[in-house]
């Protein structure tokens, strides 16, 4: 815990420094890259979305479990029975 502290410390650190001491840049950014930056943001929300619902699922099916809890206890589940109705088929001929 202590060396992740002093990493996180240290990144801070650099990027101050990086911010607080960088140059200015005379440069022209075209207008369609705004769509590629947009398309970039969206894609790491939705894939930080999807790894978070995933580690949810698991760490709440740990719980549930541990704590005896049991979500499908109180469902109906309904009969695998096919049932073929005849009279539609003497009606076709």
């Amino acid at each position: 815990m202590k060396k992740l502290s002093k990493i996180v410390q240290v990144t801070f650190f650099a990027a101050a420094f990086a911010v607080l001491f960088s140059g200015t840049a005379d440069a022209y950014i075209d207008p369609s890259v705004m769509n590629y930056a947009i398309q970039a943001v969206a894609g790491v929300v939705i894939a930080v979305g999807a790894a978070a619902g995933i580690y949810w699922r698991k760490a709440k099916k740990k719980i549930d479990k541990s704590l005896g809890i049991d979500e499908n206890r109180n469902k109906e589940v309904e009969s695998d029975d096919i049932m073929l109705d005849q009279t539609e088929d003497k009606q076709d001929k």
